[in-house]
């Protein structure tokens, strides 16, 4: 995949530069641990976002105590906020991939098809909140406990799979991570572990050395083939001698997104965009391990961190109770936090009282006054705001608020109190979601000629009609070319 450049960095690394930053706040690895720690893996999910649509004792009723206990150890294990760090995300915002179900274990049975640990994602129109939930699937198709009937792709994504990577969400495995991360080149392709990781992915599918693919972009892939001369030897691959057919290439082993590429934080670690303090403790810990943060911690391919550090978003916020400077007829004021609000602290409070009157009553403001309400309506921290609130941090977004504005400050009409209305109204549209009684995107069903409130009620078969209303990512999937069917039973 081709990737822009901006100041000389891939935008790639940008965006996970962002998504470093706000989508796994440390108040949240710091509680999700705390918890784990104590053997309340449902309550580390919680601190995580993760919804827990499974029940171990229905587990247990249903498929057998073995079963539950294999289920249990792993949830035990389960770093929630180590899966969140791990998950896939789009550009250009980094936000988790919508509409995802991707496979974190697999449990053989004797006699029944195997059952599956999955993590879902909810559709692009309710993420608010970017949460995630797991529960469980059965390949042979029957519905699990928890099976969200209304999610638009229950099936696991082949492209998208942690059963085979573990160290990516399991506390146990993590010192791993850096062994199974690195491809030994500046490349965002890891080249170098493709036949080692394409051998443990023929072999969980229970194939012989063969075949498999790797999608290098929205409509190319490589079509390769795993060869050795014997089962003692590593092997190697090669380019597919033959040309197959589009449906065959499309049922070939799809090699994973966590195998085909380098681990984006040795990307900015290369880079010198992240700190090694500033990732994830687990990861930071299987880096130092094996050497890695010692040799990419100083290396800046692009630059130093603090040259680009105004490329993110949020740029610096000013702690709480840092006094702003403002020029006020002819002299420099003073605006910091008095008694919980944002407040000019050299004028006087009954001259503020008049003043406020007068701008009641149409009249001009003092510049103090002007700033204080600027900052209430357009604060320069609300790039920062937005990030926090697109990453589903609400309490990050609100210190943020908080810091700036005081806890007792009443927000004023503009683009900071929008923005905190539209995240609310969104969250709701998650809770629809999630409660079953909204399936579709609400466009969906006004583009049907139907309501917003009854697009969850549209008939399972109907397709509607593309016009201007339809959302662009419901448009782009029904305008693009249809894939080859596989005739794959997952």
């Amino acid at each position: 995949m081709a990737h822009h450049f901006a100041n000389g960095i891939p935008t790639h690394l940008l965006m996970w530069q962002r998504v470093r930053e706000y989508a796994v706040p440390l108040s949240m690895i710091e509680t999700a641990t705390a918890r784990r720690a104590t053997g309340d893996w449902a309550g580390a999910c919680a601190a995580a976002r993760i919804d827990v649509d499974l029940d171990l004792r229905a587990v247990r009723d249903r498929h057998g105590t073995d079963l539950a206990t294999r289920l249990r150890a792993d949830l035990r294990r389960l770093a929630p906020d180590l899966l969140r760090w791990h998950m896939p995300r789009i550009a250009p915002d980094g936000r988790l991939r919508p509409g995802l179900t991707l496979s974190l274990a697999r449990y053989r049975r004797s006699g029944a098809g195997p059952l599956h640990l999955v993590v879902r994602t909810p559709p692009a129109w309710a993420d608010a909140g970017q949460r995630m939930s797991l529960s469980l699937w059965q390949e042979s198709g029957k519905r699990a406990p928890g099976y969200p009937e209304h999610h638009p792709h229950p099936h696991p994504d082949r492209r998208f799979r942690l059963d085979l990577h573990r160290h990516l969400w399991d506390s146990g495995r993590s010192g791993e991570l850096a062994r199974r991360s690195d491809g030994g080149s500046d490349s965002s392709w890891a080249v170098a572990r493709w036949a080692a990781e394409a051998e443990a992915l023929l072999r969980a599918e229970g194939r012989p050395r063969g075949a498999f693919t790797v999608r290098l972009g929205g409509r190319s892939r490589a079509v390769l083939e795993l060869v050795a001369p014997d089962d003692s030897h590593a092997p190697t691959f090669r380019p597919l001698r033959e040309v197959l057919p589009p449906q065959e290439v499309a049922a070939l082993p799809v090699l994973p997104e966590a195998a085909a590429r380098v681990l984006p934080d040795l990307e900015l670690l290369r880079a010198g965009l992240v700190a090694p303090d500033r990732l994830h403790p687990l990861v930071a810990a299987a880096l130092t391990a094996c050497g890695s943060v010692a040799a990419y911690g100083s290396v800046a391919a692009y630059g130093s961190v603090a040259a680009y550090g105004s490329t993110l978003a949020a740029g610096p916020v000013a702690g709480p109770g840092d006094p702003h400077r403002v020029e006020c007829r002819g002299e420099v004021h003073r605006i910091a936090l008095r008694d919980g609000v944002l407040t000019a602290i050299d004028h006087d409070p009954a001259q503020l009282r008049r003043e406020e009157l007068l701008v009641a009553l149409g009249g001009p403001g003092l510049p103090c006054l002007r700033a204080i309400d600027a900052a209430h309506r357009n604060p320069e921290a609300l790039p920062a705001v937005r990030e926090r609130l697109g990453h589903g941090d609400v309490a990050g977004a609100l210190a943020v608020v908080e810091g700036l504005l005081g806890p007792a400050a009443v927000l004023r009409d503009g683009p900071l109190r929008e923005e905190l209305e539209s995240a609310a109204a969104r969250r709701i549209d998650h809770g629809l979601f999630r409660s079953g009684l909204v399936t579709t995107h609400p466009a969906a069903g006004a583009a049907a000629g139907g309501d917003a409130a009854g697009a969850g009620r549209t008939e399972p078969d109907h397709r509607p009609r593309i016009d201007r209303r339809t959302p662009p990512e419901m448009r782009l999937k029904r305008s693009s070319r249809g894939r080859p069917r596989t005739g794959l039973a997952r």
